[in-house]
């Protein structure tokens, strides 16, 4: 099945509709749903679809050349290529007046293989396809490479792109449809434990229960899941071992640079490399409070990426039980117990992108251009934190908010302790409305005695029917 994914194949069609020759470059984390985006948009065109493979250039280009011919030219079937500049040449012949797709995924296999092929790329973008009514689309995974090879003004091909599309994952709307016969806490948790990527969405059978999906994808040494962060970190990095620890420190809560450095044991130069290449694959993220950006003393890194913020969190420790039959005994045990736990970062992550949504569409007090968190001294000069504060930037307006994702009505002394930290976000915000988030929903007094102009009580499944 094939979902959402709207603004992208739109992309795709608007630039496919323009007359000759067309680029496209697509790129994003590995299992996030590039190649099927593609197949989607080629499946009723003339078109070619070539993935590249980890070898050598010359085996490379003899399958391109295999497949272009079973694609688009079955009649010449039997030519054999191994040189890519008569590759490109024989493609150039192929596509005259029809628009022709031609698609080569995982383009860095085929780059890293030779350090020459893009500028011999280049050079039949010039001097063939410029004049042909060509589309080329261009795919990678390998992020790093994709934006210093192939995107940036260092690249042979720069300049001849005509757009690029950065897939990122689904968010919590989207990734629900994948799973549509399951109560929207049960949606949440699918969501919070996948990060939104399509390829492990698509592995929860909702015919299943929440649970058995868990213990079969994670829990199991068969399971897709059970081994897949280390299976990343392989194709990313050559050496895992440091990045791995890095990213173990960080599940741990330690997210200072300091701090990740010494419990890590490594320098804070080796740490700032490392650091910068885990948030270009996008596993870790640099975090700031949102009105105190330059603020470096406050500057955190945590785990983003779903997928690995929930194996680093539980599978370390379960590694055992698993390789002895025992994982499901481990997730009932130990895992279960702890999901509300987990959720509650993934649960503000989701009202923050339903407070971003509500402003821009008008809904809230304030028109909302960007949301984030907040933490720093309360008026009573201890730490404190606020879940969800968006802000109006042109207008100095602000709105912010807490969530509980509990089993639990959401009471007075929420509302009360959000209503505590008034005014400390930035004295130049003027905050013209507050937002409550529950899983289950909120007390009698918060229903009848609020302002409801100025308190809005946000349920898990309001956050779905937006």
């Amino acid at each position: 099945m094939f979902y959402a994914r709207i603004n992208e194949l739109k992309t795709l069609e608007e630039t496919y509709n323009k007359p000759g020759f067309q680029m496209t470059i697509i790129y994003g984390r590995r299992r996030v749903g590039k190649s099927t985006l593609i197949k989607e948009f080629i499946k009723d065109k003339r078109a070619s679809y070539y993935m590249a493979a980890q070898t050598s250039l010359e085996d490379n280009i003899k399958k391109w050349a295999d497949q272009f011919i079973d694609d688009l030219m079955p009649s010449v079937k039997g030519a054999s290529f191994d040189d890519p500049d008569k590759l490109f040449q024989f493609i150039g012949k192929a596509c005259s007046d029809e628009k022709t797709v031609v698609v080569l995924d995982e383009i860095p296999y085929v780059a890293e293989a030779d350090p020459s092929f893009l500028s011999v790329f280049q050079r039949a973008i010039d001097n063939i396809y410029a004049n042909k009514n060509i589309y080329l689309i261009l795919c990678g995974s390998a992020i790093s490479f994709m934006e210093k090879e192939i995107l940036s003004e260092k690249s042979p091909l720069f300049g001849r792109r005509t757009n690029q599309i950065y897939l990122k994952p689904f968010d919590y709307i989207d990734s629900a449809l994948f799973v549509p016969r399951y109560t929207f806490e049960e949606k949440a948790v699918v969501y919070g434990v996948t990060g939104g990527v399509a390829k492990y969405l698509s592995l929860f059978n909702d015919n299943m229960s929440l649970d058995d999906n868990l213990i079969n994808i994670y829990f199991k040494t068969s399971g897709y899941l059970y081994d897949e962060a280390a299976n990343l970190l392989t194709q990313e990095f050559r050496s895992i071992a440091t990045y791995n620890v890095v990213i173990e420190v960080c599940s741990l809560e330690a997210n200072k640079l300091t701090e990740i450095a010494d419990k890590a044991h490594i320098s804070t130069a080796s740490l700032t490399y490392i650091i910068k290449s885990l948030t270009t694959v996008g596993i870790i993220s640099k975090v700031v409070p949102i009105t105190d950006e330059n603020n470096k003393k406050k500057t955190k890194y945590e785990i983003t990426d779903g997928m690995y913020r929930f194996w680093y969190k539980f599978i370390p420790s379960a590694k055992a039980a698993i390789e002895m039959n025992r994982g499901e005994a481990y997730y009932y045990k130990n895992v279960k117990p702890r999901l509300h736990e987990y959720m509650g970062a993934v649960f503000e992550e989701m009202c923050r992108h339903y407070t971003l949504l509500q402003g821009l569409e008008g809904n809230l007090n304030s028109f909302i251009t960007e949301t984030g968190t907040w933490w720093g001294t309360g008026h009573d000069h201890k730490p404190t934190d606020i879940d969800v504060v968006g802000i109006d930037s042109a207008s100095k307006k602000a709105v912010i908010g807490e969530c509980k994702f509990k089993n639990e009505v959401v009471d007075k002394a929420v509302y009360d302790s959000l209503m505590e930290r008034r005014a400390l976000i930035d004295k130049h915000y003027k905050e013209v409305q507050y937002l409550l988030f529950s899983l289950t929903g909120f007390s009698k007094w918060l229903e009848e005695e609020t302002d409801r102009d100025m308190v809005r009580l946000v349920k898990l499944e309001d956050m779905y029917n937006c």
